[in-house]
């Protein structure tokens, strides 16, 4: 990764459970599993956060860690007239303040805390549920769209800590526009 510019961010959470809360479920309600804000996390090249429940899974090998930018859930909580948002309940595995995300779609980038570096493949959007009604407020659905986060995929063994930290990115962000939403056209290719 030729990495050309650096942000201040801040890991919020880092989530870590080792069963789904809503996959399967729309009958039953949301699963009353085990879930874990850690203070650090041990990432595995390509099989994602150990102890998660994504951890080695084929089906989500590239998209085994999603970010998210907590910027996005203030400004859908204001949108929506609603309380803030616990952002442990969007499932989303590393909460972050201060990063822009959606131009690390398909980009090689890095966080950096507490001495340690974890290189990371941004993969593809990560699209809320429409769990997001019940668990956030009436219509958080449809305002996570284009702001759910990013499916990302571990490049390299490390640990990933709570709290300061540094993005290193290849592309440009805009760290001020991490609330707003980012909706991709799908592509006319045959």
């Amino acid at each position: 990764m030729t990495a050309s510019y650096r942000y201040d961010v801040e890991v919020l959470h880092l989530l870590v459970s080792p069963a789904h809360a809503y996959f399967g479920r729309a009958r039953d309600g949301a699963a009353d599993v085990p879930t874990i804000d850690a203070d650090r996390v041990e990432l595995v090249t390509g099989k994602g956060i150990v102890g998660d429940r994504f951890f080695g899974k084929a089906a989500h090998m590239d998209a085994a860690v999603t970010l998210l930018a907590v910027e996005a859930l203030e400004a859908i909580s204001e949108e929506l007239g609603a309380a803030r948002f616990d952002p442990l309940l969007t499932r989303r595995n590393v909460i972050l303040r201060g990063a822009q995300l959606a131009p690390l779609l398909g980009e090689e980038f890095a966080l950096e805390s507490q001495g340690d570096l974890v290189r990371i493949r941004g993969g593809r959007p990560a699209h809320p549920c429409a769990w997001m009604d019940r668990v956030l407020a009436s219509g958080a659905h449809a305002a996570m769209r284009g702001r759910g986060g990013v499916r990302c995929r571990p490049l390299s063994d490390g640990i990933l800590h709570r709290g300061p930290a540094v993005l290193i990115s290849p592309v440009p962000l805009e760290p001020d526009q991490a609330h707003l939403p980012t909706l991709r056209r799908p592509s006319r290719l045959p």
